[in-house]
């Protein structure tokens, strides 16, 4: 546990020394200031942040790729990923404290955002009971789609080519399972339609905190970890 701490904190860090780092947090700063006027300070509206929090789940799959994009796909093209993988240090504790360091810098982002929450508190009288559960969903949907990007660099050194994987493997999550339940009879396309992430961060920005929905981040994120785990176990070995 020390050695994947050690980890995150070093990657965590080094998201504020490249250029990349700033410039994902601007525009996530610039665009969600954009989204926060349009859609919550409208007047004669609820005082709700339920569609900005909607809004945000389009972000994330942009974002969270651009996060994890670097996190292995640098340490291949660098040549460093072999002496990564001599070091005492297990596989798991790699990756988990990358994934954890990408979680870190996301959370940072979205630290800034808690302006907007008393800004609102300000004009109106929210309940605050649904933004927090809107906060714990966004927190849920970026360490899932973090995990995917994880596995995602941990296949190329191209951070070009892991952003663009990831990026649509998030976009096939959401869509895919939707096209597909519409075909479905009812019963069994309500469950297909329920693997993605989308719907169930829905919830969360209504207010339900549904143990299910988080059991369900929670599995298949370290499902995705545990499959670039075993990638980097097999590049041990060869």
């Amino acid at each position: 546990m020390s050695r994947a701490w050690a980890i995150a904190t070093r990657e965590y860090a080094a998201f504020f020394r490249l250029p990349l780092g700033g410039v994902v947090t601007a525009l996530f700063i610039a665009l969600s200031s954009v989204f926060f006027t349009r859609s919550t300070l409208v007047p004669g509206e609820p005082a709700t942040m339920r569609d900005f929090f909607g809004m945000w789940w389009g972000l994330l799959l942009v974002i969270c790729p651009a996060i994890s994009m670097r996190l292995f796909s640098e340490e291949h093209r660098s040549g460093t990923i072999e002496t990564v993988l001599t070091a005492p240090v297990s596989e798991a504790a790699l990756v988990f404290g990358k994934h954890a360091a990408g979680v870190m810098f996301l959370l940072t982002m979205l630290a800034p955002s808690l302006i907007y929450v008393a800004l609102l508190g300000w004009l109106a009288r929210p309940d605050y009971g649904p933004i927090a559960a809107g906060y714990l969903g966004l927190a849920f949907l970026g360490s899932l789609y973090l995990a995917i990007g994880c596995l995602a660099s941990s296949l190329t050194a191209s951070q070009t080519l892991a952003f663009l994987a990831t990026l649509f493997a998030l976009v096939a999550l959401d869509i895919l399972p939707r096209q597909v339940a519409g075909a479905l009879p009812e019963q069994l396309g309500r469950l297909v339609g329920n693997i993605a992430p989308s719907l169930r961060m829905a919830d969360f920005a209504r207010g339900l905190i549904n143990s299910a929905h988080a059991a369900y981040f929670l599995i298949l994120s370290v499902w995705f970890l545990a499959v670039c785990v075993v990638i980097l176990q097999s590049r041990r070995w060869r």
